[in-house]
């Protein structure tokens, strides 16, 4: 099942950092770990995840540093700040409350 883009948007965020929080990572390598987290339900475009890490670096929630990796080659990778951690642990509890309204109501309206 695929989601609405709506659903996914408003979670770009906490998704990245929810990652990030567990290893810093560059570009590629994030998109693979949320894709493969999510499954079926999403599947990101490398190409999105760039404009969202330059916002989250923007923010001062993530921060980069060039690495050369074990074939030689340089990548970018992100780690979070401790902004990002506060900032994280600020959204899941905002995520919480608000998919706990949604299964309230939707338990109240499949109960009729």
């Amino acid at each position: 099942m695929t989601q609405e883009k709506e659903l996914v948007g408003a979670s770009t965020s906490l998704l990245i950092l929810g990652v990030l929080a567990k290893s810093p990572d560059y570009g590629y390598q994030i998109v693979k770990r949320i894709n493969q987290e999510a499954e079926t339900i999403f599947q990101w475009q490398e190409g999105t995840v760039y404009p969202l890490l330059h916002k989250l670096e923007e923010e001062g929630w993530i921060r980069s540093q060039w690495e050369t990796a074990e074939n030689g080659r340089k990548r970018k990778y992100y780690y979070i700040t401790p902004e990002g951690k506060e900032t994280l642990e600020s959204k899941v509890k905002q995520w919480k409350e608000f998919t706990g309204v949604i299964n309230r109501i939707m338990e109240v309206s499949h109960a009729r």
